[in-house]
């Protein structure tokens, strides 16, 4: 698996909740390359898991994504990516700053992102996991959505497994 990505790329984590992803994304890649709505949520209003402010959050994102891909900067997008519409929103503009987009797909057993989500502090419901598990996306359906490139991510991939950074 190769999660090396040339300067100026988007990567959009996608799987749901419990995957791992920002535990993946905070060990391999710089603060600065890492935007996340949970994060812009609890700076609009304390907590995360405060939904009402993802609109808000989403604006930020927004914002940082546009600085970051006019600079030619790789930026990861670290959040669920399980909507094919937020998903479409990322590609355009990648597309309008003229940057590749690639995805890292996370295909995590529902089990496993059950047993994550229990040990959190913000313990996501089982019918939203059930609901995240069926709009995750096939790596074919990713690339036929635009993505230059898909790599997929298991609970048992090296990547996974392994803290030493890559893709730097």
């Amino acid at each position: 698996m190769n999660l090396t990505f040339d300067p100026g790329t988007l990567v959009v984590l996608v799987g749901g909740s419990g995957a791992g992803k920002t535990t993946f994304a905070t060990r391999r890649w710089p603060a600065s390359w890492r935007l996340n709505l949970d994060s812009y949520r609890e700076m609009a209003t304390d907590s995360a898991a405060d939904q009402s402010a993802t609109p808000v959050a989403d604006q930020v994102q927004t914002l940082l994504l546009d600085a970051r891909l006019s600079r030619a900067l790789t930026t990861v997008i670290d959040s669920t990516g399980l909507y094919a519409h937020v998903r479409a929103s990322l590609l355009a503009r990648a597309r309008y700053w003229q940057r590749p987009a690639c995805a890292v797909l996370f295909d995590v057993s529902l089990e496993r992102r059950r047993l994550q989500s229990s040990g959190r502090e913000r313990v996501v419901p089982d019918h939203v996991l059930l609901d995240q598990e069926r709009l995750m996306p096939s790596a074919e359906q990713l690339l036929g959505e635009g993505f230059a490139r898909v790599e997929t991510v298991t609970a048992t991939s090296p990547a996974y497994l392994d803290p030493a950074p890559v893709g730097r």
